[in-house]
């Protein structure tokens, strides 16, 4: 090789380098629900700490629709390059495949596991002109009005949806469910009054909940939540249900190992980082960060530990 020839191609190599990297896109961060809601700012979190990590340009896109469903679908039609992300609460993986027996795609084939992100509870919540202050008072003035007895949640098949439907059915008051394309819409109708109550993530009624435009009832923890201290436990205000949820991220099967190793390890850095760790606090989540195999473990476990009470609970999507 002569001189001319090395130059040349030194003086070439950033530019492909950089086409490489312009062909390939930025990375995409797809959250299936509306914008505006805790997990949307989540998504955010994290798209902007993995791209620092990987010195990658990321996108964050919200794809509502279908219960998490159409955001969901749209990573897995997407190239399997790993560059293309999913940052889900547990609905579309783990509920869906047991209520949804024409679902379009099998999460546990599907998809990847890359990262356990955060952990949270759900609350209860009404309108504080709601003349209902505690649990114990909602269930005489549902039964006085039934039209009362509706509760709108994030989505059709989703985790606050059926702790709404088990939570009727402890109470004993057929409860009608009120489907929204996210929480954000949601807690905009209970604030305007459009709905009775709200069934959704701690983390989106938090700060709803210390403005005072919305008042939380109850949260789902074994214990109080540490972003609602006053707030009592179902348990504690007499209707025995626990229940908790997560966000993950995912990417399609089939990714690069190494790329899936790569995001996994920057989300549990990031989850380490005070800084991010007090962002994450700051949405009412507690900031966890895992393997891929941890995460593919805890995913089986909640399939089966929901199975039962999903089935049992009768729904049947329309």
């Amino acid at each position: 090789m002569d001189r001319r020839t090395l130059i040349a191609g030194t003086a070439l190599a950033p530019f492909a380098t950089r086409a490489s990297r312009a062909q390939s896109g930025p990375l995409r961060f797809v959250f299936p629900f509306a914008a505006g809601g805790a997990g949307d700012g989540l998504t955010r979190i994290v798209a902007d700490e993995v791209s620092r990590a990987l010195n990658e340009t990321a996108i964050v896109e919200a794809r509502p629709g279908a219960g998490g469903q159409i955001g969901t679908q749209a990573v897995i039609n997407a190239a399997p390059d790993g560059r293309t992300l999913l940052l889900t609460p547990v609905a579309p993986i783990i509920i869906h495949p047991i209520v949804f027996p024409q679902l379009p795609y099998d999460p546990f084939k599907d998809l990847a596991p890359i990262s356990l992100v955060t952990t949270f509870d759900f609350a209860l919540a009404v309108n504080p002109d709601t003349p209902v202050k505690t649990l114990a008072e909602l269930v005489p003035w549902m039964k006085a009005d039934p039209r009362r007895a509706t509760y709108g949640s994030p989505g059709v098949g989703n985790l606050p949806h059926f702790f709404g439907a088990l939570m009727g059915e402890r109470i004993g008051v057929p409860m009608q469910h009120a489907p929204y394309r996210g929480s954000a819409p949601a807690l905009t109708d209970l604030v305007a009054g459009q709905v009775p109550m709200v069934m959704t993530t701690t983390s989106d009624v938090t700060e709803l909940a210390k403005a005072g435009r919305i008042r939380v009832l109850a949260v789902s923890g074994r214990e109080r939540s540490p972003f609602l201290p006053d707030v009592p436990t179902f348990t504690e205000a007499g209707v025995p249900i626990v229940g908790g949820a997560w966000y993950a991220l995912y990417t399609k099967a089939g990714a690069p190992a190494e790329m899936i190793g790569k995001v996994s390890r920057a989300v549990m850095a990031a989850m380490r980082n005070p800084a991010v760790k007090a962002k994450v606090l700051g949405l009412s989540m507690v900031p966890t960060g895992s393997t891929p195999e941890e995460l593919a473990t805890i995913q089986k476990a909640d399939h089966e530990a929901w199975t039962p009470a999903v089935r049992a609970s009768g729904f049947k999507p329309s």
